[in-house]
């Protein structure tokens, strides 16, 4: 076992438990709860770091089948899951048990996953298994597998000051092995969780860390050089800075988003980048008198829609139960909404693009299909042919929908290697 960590095996799986306990009330995002006991626990070294967060990461991935191994342990509940949960060597964790948990731990361990019911295999909620399986089909359980396992890390290279060979070049000097990612001509993929932002290439503004399904995202706006584009939901802005770079800086590209928080935060990513053309705006709402004002003047807008996030499981499994049926009509009207609003900025011959990164279809062609039928002026365009044209590689693979199957961008990670996501594009006539 030797020094795996350096925190004594008990105390480790005490903050392992408490953790747990803390992140399973699911009053907050997980990564935020995680955040936040790491800043209150400032002594945890990186190792320690790593097990709480796997373990809780973890136990909420496959949540339905630790409750069901729970019962017949014995301690907390919580406890019981963090044990199940464990990130590390077996022998480290076992040294913290007492025999009766040491017993019951290898009862657990050898029940095969053929023998369990379905619900303690998936690991997801009741309501999210059919929609999923009405569209997969036989895909269904390399989704379930490929959300259980976690995501690696994407990085856009930020072309406006930086190419993708350079970076990748620069990554390897300092031990890092990033390979170019299959669909995107800006990014490069990196396995493991390396700590990058003290990287040279990272503080010089040459990268960001993004998926690679959102860049596509950003690729689908096709933004010119000297045009007038807006980020309507521009969140942290990863979409923005994307959008900016293809731009070359010229222009004006507006970030709009309700939250002047998110915004400022954006503003330190923003300086790194060397963008001179991002306008970050807070709107009180969709229907804010800044966006009247741009009425049919603008280019081009992307609307990354507040969604569910059911397509970025493999990152924040915590969703699956921070969501249910209801929230997901609520975000449905909230949707079209905002896609009615920001239609109104798009001026004749420009493009509107709707997007989002959940897998439902109540969230992305069932909005799309309604907004296409109250809005004749805007006629759809082929995804997929938009992709091709942008020289992007296997675009029909990444597409669906439509009499061509090229309708609308779909990604999957169990396919794409990326996170859930969706996308709708069309011409104003």
């Amino acid at each position: 076992m030797g020094q795996w960590a350096t925190m004594h095996p008990k105390a480790l799986l005490d903050a392992c438990s408490e953790l747990v306990r803390l992140t399973l009330k699911l009053d907050h995002p997980a990564d935020a709860i995680v955040s936040r006991f790491f800043r209150d626990n400032r002594g945890l070294g990186p190792r320690e770091r790593a097990t709480l967060a796997e373990t809780v990461y973890t136990v909420l991935r496959k949540k339905n089948l630790f409750d069901h191994f729970a019962p017949s342990g014995s301690g907390p509940k919580e406890r019981r899951l963090a044990i199940l949960g464990f990130y590390g060597p077996g022998d480290f964790l076992r040294s913290a048990l007492s025999e009766q948990e040491i017993n019951w731990l290898d009862q657990c361990e050898k029940i095969k996953p053929q023998d369990l019911m379905e619900r303690h295999r998936h690991n997801l909620p009741e309501w999210l298994v059919q929609p999923l399986k009405d569209q997969l089909g036989d895909g269904f359980w390399p989704l379930v597998e490929s959300f259980n396992k976690g995501a690696g890390l994407d990085l856009r290279v930020n072309t406006f000051k930086a190419k993708r060979d350079d970076v990748q070049k620069a990554l390897a000097a300092s031990g890092i092995k990033a390979v170019a990612t299959p669909y995107s001509p800006w990014g490069l993929r990196i396995a493991g969780k390396p700590a990058l932002n003290k990287h040279e290439a990272f503080v010089r503004g040459d990268f960001e860390v993004q998926d690679e399904g959102s860049q596509l995202l950003s690729m689908l706006l096709d933004a010119k050089r000297g045009e007038m584009v807006v980020d309507f939901c521009a969140g942290a802005g990863g979409k923005t800075l994307a959008i900016g770079a293809a731009m070359r800086s010229t222009g004006r590209l507006y970030a709009f988003d309700t939250s002047a928080g998110r915004l400022d935060a954006f503003k330190s990513r923003l300086a790194r980048s060397g963008l001179s053309n991002v306008h970050p705006a807070a709107i009180a709402h969709e229907r804010d008198d800044r966006v009247k004002r741009l009425s049919g003047k603008i280019d081009r807008v992307l609307v990354d829609a507040p969604c569910t996030g059911l397509g970025t499981l493999r990152r924040n499994p915590d969703l699956k139960w921070r969501q249910d049926v209801k929230a997901v009509e609520e975000m449905a009207v909230k949707q079209a909404a905002i896609l009615q609003s920001a239609a109104r900025l798009v001026k004749s011959g420009g493009r509107l693009v709707y997007a989002t990164c959940s897998v439902l279809p109540q969230e992305n062609e069932a909005i799309a299909q309604a907004f296409s039928q109250a809005n004749p002026d805007f006629e759809p365009m082929e995804t997929g042919e938009v992709l091709a044209g942008l020289k992007v590689a296997q675009a029909a693979e990444l597409c669906s929908g439509g009499d061509t199957g090229q309708r609308y961008l779909r990604l999957w990670p169990h396919q794409h290697q990326t996170d859930g996501f969706f996308a709708a594009v069309w011409q104003r006539k």
